[in-house]
């Protein structure tokens, strides 16, 4: 890795391309213009950084997610002024809401045209100052490198999340002192690893004694990293006590682990989510309490004892009061609670586990996925089901767009591993998937990158097709195309009686077609005959395809938790869905 000097001098935008050197980036997705040309010309003067020209900078925000969600290192986003800067504010979000580290470098105007609403003028430190974990406008060149490691440690230390640096263009012409990473001040930002002792053995007494306990992972787990997952594979694995996850933590436990019992939520597992509705002690682990998980607060797990292990503060008793906070990396918490419990002889309450266990096993029996299927029309949850097997033990990255699609892939696809799975949890932001497959395409250049997709959730950043052809990622687009927006269609049905004000999704275009302007390959089927045939040419074909799945238009997304209720209070496919409805009195929450 190149370093340089303390002393030396150079521009602010040579500075810049240096200090992304000095912190190791391999790529940055961005697109260039006027109050960022300065730093562009560095980019095209040296081999060492990649960069990903992007359509749209939404799409270079969710290519930095995809990238940083993979490998577990910092996304890296390059913008110009103005239009630039807000066109990035929904992949911003995005990371905040789901914890993703993420550098988003953006131009501003000179110095001395700050507030005088110059050409492509924005206040873009205002503007995303809630949407950032800090952010930086940098009006002397002598502080410009210091303040990029600066944003880089606070990206990456902590709860990760993205940060914004704004640098006007009259800052990146001037000449001033570069410093390198060893010399940046990031004192004041060191989040607290370690977690209290006293608080771990008071949780290793509680798992000593419970009859009813269970595991609840979230993306935390990944964030902390590979040793993380693997520490909670062994806890799970040595104590016998069943894992479920959010959205966000798929692949943390695998999927094919004995103790595994699906993901959790509103669209999550039956046996899930009876089984946090009826245990007696709650053990979270770096997850946050969302709603998409809670369900009714004042009837979430009432009779539960609850424990949650995070390293953001602010998290701990935001929404749900818990009996036992443990502040820390989940890494380092779960490596001291693994040594506690096996320090004093690895006790489990054997008997009530048993019984617990045949409890889950008998919700199990509920079949909570099955579905009606058709001979004529492929049934969503058909076409997952065979994406599934025909893609089983390859190298395979998924990534996915938002609304019924994500949640039957969340059902239906089984991860065995982490950072496999990217996908916009908190935020739910449509156009998503394709960038974030082209970001771990970049990063993975060998694997296998998919991105399920629903038709209207892809169109929002069809654009980026573009991109995945001209940088040659191979990424395969696997629409559900129910020619509807499927999510909206079913609350409609479920929640406004049957009024289906503009969920129809008009004037589609002909996706194989598309695919062919674009200068990829398009793929259409349309019946449960051609599903395999038609996955295996997507899978064989050496490029990015379009595939045009066509499926039944008004199939319902369940088991779901309908908004506002209980985690007992589950609509399932053998539910007479609009005699559910009306037996427990809905209400849009």
């Amino acid at each position: 890795m190149s370093q340089q000097k303390t002393t030396s001098q150079m521009t602010g935008a040579k500075m810049v391309v240096q200090a992304l050197k000095d912190q190791g980036v391999e790529v940055v997705f961005g697109y260039p213009g006027g109050a960022v040309l300065p730093i562009y010309d560095e980019l095209f003067q040296q081999n060492e950084i990649r960069h990903v020209l992007v359509r749209h900078e939404q799409g270079a925000t969710h290519m930095a997610e995809g990238y940083a969600r993979s490998t577990g290192k910092p996304g890296v986003v390059l913008v110009t002024s103005g239009p630039g800067a807000t066109n990035a504010v929904t992949g911003i979000t995005d990371a905040l809401m789901d914890s993703i580290p993420m550098i988003v470098l953006s131009g501003q105007v000179p110095t001395f045209l700050i507030g005088t609403d110059g050409f492509q003028e924005a206040d873009t430190v205002g503007i995303t100052r809630p949407c950032t974990k800090n952010n930086w406008l940098v009006k002397d060149p002598d502080r410009l490198a210091e303040t990029i490691h600066q944003a880089f440690h606070v990206a990456t230390s902590g709860r990760p999340g993205p940060v914004l640096v704004d640098i006007p263009k009259d800052v990146q012409f001037a000449e001033g002192t570069y410093t390198p990473p060893q010399k940046a001040k990031v004192d004041h930002y060191q989040p607290r690893v370690k977690g209290d002792i006293d608080a771990i053995t008071a949780l290793v007494e509680m798992l000593e004694q419970a009859e009813r306990p269970i595991f609840y992972t979230g993306g935390g787990v990944i964030n902390s990293g590979p040793a993380a997952c693997q520490l909670l594979v062994e806890l799970a694995d040595a104590t016998g006590i069943p894992v479920t996850s959010t959205l966000m933590g798929l692949g943390a436990y695998p999927a094919s682990g004995k103790q595994w019992i699906g993901m959790l939520g509103m669209h999550g597992l039956y046996e899930a989510n009876m089984a946090m509705h009826d245990c007696d002690l709650m053990v979270n682990i770096g997850a946050r309490f969302d709603d998409r998980i809670t369900g009714r607060v004042n009837a979430f797990s009432p009779n539960s004892r609850k424990v949650h292990i995070d390293i953001d503060p602010s998290s701990i008793n935001k929404v749900i009061r818990v009996d036992l906070p443990i502040l820390g990396d989940v890494g380092h918490v779960l490596e001291d609670l693994l040594r506690i419990w096996k320090s004093r002889g690895r006790k489990t309450n054997r008997e009530g586990l048993a019984q617990w266990w045949k409890q889950i096993d008998a919700w199990k029996a509920v079949n909570c996925l099955a579905y009606k299927g058709s001979e004529s029309i492929i049934k969503p949850q058909l076409a997952l089901q065979r994406l599934e097997a025909l893609t089983k033990g390859r190298d395979r990255y998924i990534t996915t767009e938002v609304g019924q699609h994500q949640m039957w892939a969340a059902q239906y696809l089984n991860f065995d591993g982490p950072n496999r799975w990217m996908t916009s949890g908190g935020l739910g932001t449509m156009g998503y998937g394709l960038p974030a497959s082209i970001g771990v395409q970049i990063a993975h250049p060998d694997a296998l990158v998919i991105n399920v997709a629903g038709e209207a959730s892809w169109l929002m950043n069809m654009q980026e097709m573009g991109t995945a052809v001209q940088f040659r990622t191979p990424v395969k687009q696997f629409i559900l195309n129910n020619e509807r927006l499927g999510m909206v269609r079913q609350w409609q049905q479920l929640l406004h009686g049957e009024r289906y004000s503009h969920s129809w999704s008009e004037s589609l275009p002909d996706f194989v077609k598309l695919a062919e302007a674009f200068g990829c390959k398009g793929i259409r089927a349309e019946h449960p005959d051609e599903l395999d045939d038609a996955i295996m040419a997507m899978l064989d074909y050496d490029g990015p395809v379009i595939f045009d799945c066509l499926v039944e238009r008004h199939e319902n997304c369940l088991p779901m938790i309908p908004s506002g209720n209980a985690h007992n209070d589950m609509l399932l496919p053998s539910d007479d869905v609009r005699g559910a409805i009306t037996g427990i009195g809905l209400t849009l929450v």
